[in-house]
């Protein structure tokens, strides 16, 4: 998957105009893991954003309501929605910023953002284009869950086989056993 995810974020690079660097994040419980980064600046700005709690992608990521993308056309003027990011983000080198909702599971979100080291550097074609990569993206992670659960499933079905091979109890018997008193005896 990371590889996949790596060649979105440096297709963005090149695609997305005004883009100098891209990721894509994935909020879990409110840590923020880099799944894909072109540069040290999206690392960065994702741990700048963990540790504020405060930031656009963090917002994104976090947000399974409302807003799904967002498109900053200067940092400098976002001082107010994010008073502690706005500065420091700006300090780094980001100018403008875009990102994208990828998805929403459980407590885990994601988002795909892409950076500019310049003002304005974004506009309305750079946004469509990003929301085509960010549907890559998107089916991308779905895929890699799925398959996650189905190798979890197998090795799941393979423990249990063994369990009842060696035990010799039917699988209906554990499951009476567990409802009746609680544990396996």
């Amino acid at each position: 998957m990371s590889g996949t995810l790596d060649r979105i974020s440096a297709s963005a690079t090149e695609l997305v105009e005004g883009c100098t660097s891209a990721g894509v994040l994935v909020l879990h419980d409110r840590k923020v893991e880099t799944l894909s980064a072109t540069d040290g600046l999206v690392v960065d700005s994702d741990r700048l954003q963990e540790r504020l709690a405060e930031g656009p992608c963090y917002d994104a990521a976090r947000t399974s309501q409302g807003e799904r993308t967002y498109r900053i056309a200067d940092l400098d003027a976002e001082s107010e929605r994010w008073p502690v990011f706005a500065p420091q983000a700006r300090a780094l080198g980001v100018g403008s910023m875009m990102g994208f909702l990828l998805f929403t599971e459980d407590d885990d979100l994601g988002a795909l953002n892409l950076y500019s080291r310049e003002p304005g550097a974004f506009t309305e074609a750079s946004e469509l284009a990003g929301w085509l990569l960010a549907s890559h993206a998107a089916v991308a992670l779905s895929a890699a869950r799925t398959y996650a659960q189905m190798e979890q499933a197998v090795a799941t079905r393979h423990v249990i086989g063994e369990a009842m091979g060696i035990n010799d109890v039917k699988l209906r018997e554990v499951a009476r056993q567990v409802c009746e008193k609680g544990t396996l005896d």
